[in-house]
C-alpha cells in the first residue's frame, strides 16, 4: 500500500499533541480525519481545539470532521462513530490516542483522578474499539492503533504511580486481547510507544523534564503512519516502539526529530 489517501481515521484526543501530529501526517496523504476530542472551546492553558485541528488537517491536504466527544461517555462515542461513518461512508482506522495522566504515589492520588485515568485510558480504548469494530470489519485494510507501552510487571514502573501505570497497562492488555480476538478476522491491532519523552503539553505533568531533551511528536506520527500503511494481516499484536519501526522501514538518522539535537534524550516511561 502507498499512503492513506481516501482512508478514514477516527482519532481520539486529536486536538493537540501526538494525536494531532498523527492526524496531520495522514492528512498529507489525503486521508479523512475524524477529530474526536473534548476540547471544543479555547483553553488558555492548553492550546488547540477540535476546530483548530480540523482547520490544520484541511490545510495539510486532508478532509476533517470535528466531533466533540468525551470517550468516557458511551452514548457520545457511539454517536460520534455513526456520524463519522455517515459523513465519510465508512471507517478504516481507529487511533486510541486519548489518555489521562497523573504521576503521583498512592497517598497523593485522589480517587477521582484514579477513576478518570481508568475510564479514559483502558475503558475508553475498549469502548472506542467496540464501537468502531463493526465498521472496521468491513474495511479493506483495517487497523486499531493504541498509544500504549509494552506490557510490564516490573515493580519499578508500578511503585511510583500505580494509578497511571495501571491505566496505561490496561490499554496495553486491551490491545493484546483485541489482537488475539480480531487479528484472525483481518483487523490489525497494535500498540505504539515512544522510546523518548515527547515534547507535548503532557510534559507539564512530569516535573523536572527539560523539553530540550525530548523529541517532537512528528516521530510518533511517522511511526504510526508506517504501521497504518502496512497490510493488516502482516502486522498484528505488536507493541511497537517508534524508533524501532522506523528503523525497520529504513530510517537511520533521527536527528531531525530532536527538539535540540545537541542535548541527550530522555527515555520515556516503561522503556528499558
Amino acid at each position: 500500500m502507498n499512503g492513506l489517501a481516501g482512508k478514514t481515521l477516527f482519532i481520539t484526543g486529536a486536538s493537540r499533541g501526538i494525536g494531532l501530529a498523527i492526524a496531520l501526517r495522514a492528512a498529507r496523504d489525503g486521508a479523512n480525519i475524524v477529530i474526536a476530542a473534548k476540547s471544543s472551546v479555547p483553553n488558555p492553558k492548553l492550546p488547540g481545539t477540535i476546530h483548530t485541528a480540523a482547520a490544520a488537517v484541511e490545510a495539510a491536504g486532508g478532509r476533517a470532521l470535528a466531533i466533540r466527544c468525551d470517550i468516557r461517555e458511551e452514548a457520545q462515542v457511539r454517536a460520534a462513530v455513526e456520524q463519522a461513518v455517515a459523513h465519510f461512508g465508512g471507517l478504516d482506522i481507529l487511533v486510541n490516542n486519548a489518555s489521562a495522566i497523573w504521576l503521583r504515589g498512592t497517598l497523593d492520588t485522589p480517587i477521582k483522578r484514579f477513576d478518570l485515568m481508568q475510564q479514559v485510558n483502558a475503558r475508553g480504548s475498549f469502548l472506542c474499539a467496540q464501537a468502531c469494530l463493526p465498521h472496521l470489519l468491513k474495511a479493506a485494510n483495517p487497523h486499531i492503533l493504541t498509544l500504549a507501552p509494552p506490557p510490564s510487571l516490573d515493580p519499578k514502573w508500578w511503585a511510583p504511580h500505580i494509578g497511571y501505570t495501571l491505566a496505561k497497562m490496561g490499554m496495553s492488555f486491551v490491545t493484546l486481547g483485541l489482537a488475539a480476538e480480531f487479528g484472525p478476522q483481518g483487523v490489525a491491532v497494535n500498540a505504539l510507544w515512544p522510546r523518548t519523552i515527547i515534547a507535548t503539553d503532557a510534559l507539564n505533568m512530569i516535573p523536572g523534564v527539560d523539553p530540550a531533551r525530548c523529541r517532537r511528536p512528528d516521530i510518533v506520527a511517522d511511526a504510526a503512519h508506517a504501521v497504518l500503511i502496512t497490510p493488516s494481516r502482516e502486522l498484528c499484536g505488536r507493541f511497537v516502539i517508534d524508533e524501532d519501526i522506523l528503523r525497520e522501514r529504513g530510517v537511520t538518522d533521527f536527528t531531525a526529530y530532536a527538539v535540540d539535537p545537541s542535548q541527550p534524550l530522555l527515555p520515556d516511561l516503561f522503556v528499558d
